[in-house]
Parts: structure tokens; sequence; C-alpha cells
């Protein structure tokens, strides 16, 4: 039997009163084996893949793509294209985003480089210490190992 066949009989256990209360407050029901972490977070992943596609992409201060970009321009640009609106600039994107510790960062995430409280600097989190980064005039969008350990988390939701 599947984990799909299995949710009416889930439901039958539940009763229809539950079932009912679910559907009215717009709740969901959590079928063991349906989702994965990749599902949990498609948006994410998506985002990441697109940021990874522009690898070699120039820098360019202002620019949000497609053939150049600046930091912020690219996070903007992958999050766009995998569905979701974020501001223009690195220090209104942290603003926006829910600010996760460094022992729960999943690839995806956005990490903001600062300095004292004023963020400089985004790229998108693409998993062991790395992310994928627009980083400076004359560079280009690239994997990179983060630097420094002045950094913060934030999840796109």
């Amino acid at each position: 039997m599947t984990a799909l066949n299995r949710v009416p009989s889930l439901l039958t256990r539940a009763g229809t009163a539950s079932a009912l209360t679910l559907a009215a407050v717009g709740g969901s029901i959590a079928v063991p084996g349906l989702a994965t972490d990749a599902a949990a977070a498609p948006m994410a992943a998506k985002a990441l893949r697109i940021a990874a596609s522009k690898k070699g992409a120039p820098y360019q201060y202002g620019a949000t793509g497609p053939r150049r970009f600046d930091c912020s321009g690219l996070t903007l640009y992958a999050y766009k294209k995998a569905g979701k609106h974020l501001p223009r600039t690195a220090a209104a994107q942290y603003n926006k985003t829910h600010h996760v510790s460094a022992s729960k960062r999943k690839a995806g995430d956005l990490v903001f480089f600062h300095s004292g409280r004023s963020v400089y600097h985004v790229g998108i989190y693409a998993g062991k210490g790395k992310i994928w980064h627009s980083p400076k005039t004359g560079d280009v969008v690239r994997l990179q190992k983060i630097w420094t350990k002045s950094v913060w988390y934030g999840r796109v939701s």
C-alpha cells in the first residue's frame, strides 16, 4: 500500500470531524514518506540552481540580470525566477528574510556579510560552507567558500 493509498484510512482514523476542521482552517495532513527536504523547499532549491546557472556572468554595479549582476541583483534575479519577490538591496533583503542560525542554515538560504550592524554583501548558500555570489567589479558570478565569520543567514519564505 502506497503512502497516497493510506491517506483515506488516516482520515477515517482521525475522524470526519477532524478532517472537516482541518479543511475549514486551511490545514493539511502530514503523511510520512510523502514529503522530503527537497520538496519542503522547492523555491530555495530552484533559486540556488538559477544562481549557479549564471556562473561566469560579469559583475556590474546595479545590474539585476539576466547577463550581468551585482550581489543583491543576483539573489533578486534567482528568487524572482523561482517565484518570490525580494527587495533590491542586500540590507533590505536581510530585513525581509526569516533569520536563522548558522547551525540551521540550508542550501538556498541567503548569506549576508556584515560589518557591525551594516550588511554590505549577499550570496546564496550552496552548502558545505560555500556560496554563489557576484563578488565585485572585475569579477564574475562564482562559487566561493565563505571567507569570514561575520555573516548572518536569512531564509526566504
